[in-house]
């Protein structure tokens, strides 16, 4: 009688992605929904509120799932207004992110943190152009974006168009965007009111890195 063969099946990375906002959600589905080839799974997550303390919690909590890694993107300038809009006395709502983000990077080897300054529409605008222009809210960077992207609206109509979705929109662009990003460097508690963009750490993940890096 045959032995059967023993079968070795590698297990499939996975990522979840804390996010605050749709966004990044619709984008990020679009990506799988066109990237067939990636053998990884990406699991966009929102927490039930969205403070930075309740985002944070949900990823330290995502962190001893099953996950390979938890990524978590912050767009800074909701932070930025928080600041300048806390009352004298309270703790520095940036400071308290800075101390956030230090603690995951130290005690939690799974995830990463990627801050972008304003927000995401930078990451798209990065696509078209390399700027190193600080836009105080994303407004702005969206005002900028709509130069290339004549018809963009923050809607999930837009976003997910059959056959003219927004990934397919950037797509082309995506390594002039990974090589204007990395130009700007990463986030420094020392300056964190720069403009920034830190989501070549997705792409260039390790297990990422073999579908988009050139």
């Amino acid at each position: 009688m045959r032995k059967p063969k023993n079968i070795v099946s590698k297990s499939i990375p996975s990522f979840a992605v804390v996010v605050d906002g749709d966004t990044e959600v619709w984008y990020l589905n679009m990506l799988k929904r066109n990237e067939r080839n990636i053998r990884v799974s990406i699991k966009p997550e929102i927490p039930n509120g969205k403070s930075i303390r309740q985002q944070y919690d949900l990823v330290r909590e995502l962190s001893g799932k099953e996950f390979t890694k938890v990524f978590w993107i912050v767009d800074l300038d909701t932070i930025i207004k928080e600041e300048n809009e806390a009352q004298k006395g309270r703790k520095s709502p940036i400071k308290i992110f800075q101390e956030y983000r230090n603690k995951l990077v130290k005690d939690f080897k799974n995830v990463v943190v990627i801050v972008n300054n304003p927000c995401l529409e930078f990451w798209f605008l990065l696509h078209f152009e390399a700027t190193s222009k600080y836009f105080e809210k994303c407004a702005g960077a969206e005002t900028q974006l709509k130069k290339h992207l004549t018809a963009y609206e923050k809607k999930e109509r837009f976003f997910t168009k059959q056959d003219d979705d927004i990934y397919l929109k950037l797509q082309p662009h995506l390594q002039t965007a990974i090589k204007n990003a990395i130009a700007l460097g990463n986030f420094s508690n020392d300056a964190p009111q720069r403009a920034m963009c830190e989501m070549e750490l997705f792409f260039l993940s390790e297990e990422l890195r073999l579908y988009f890096q050139q």
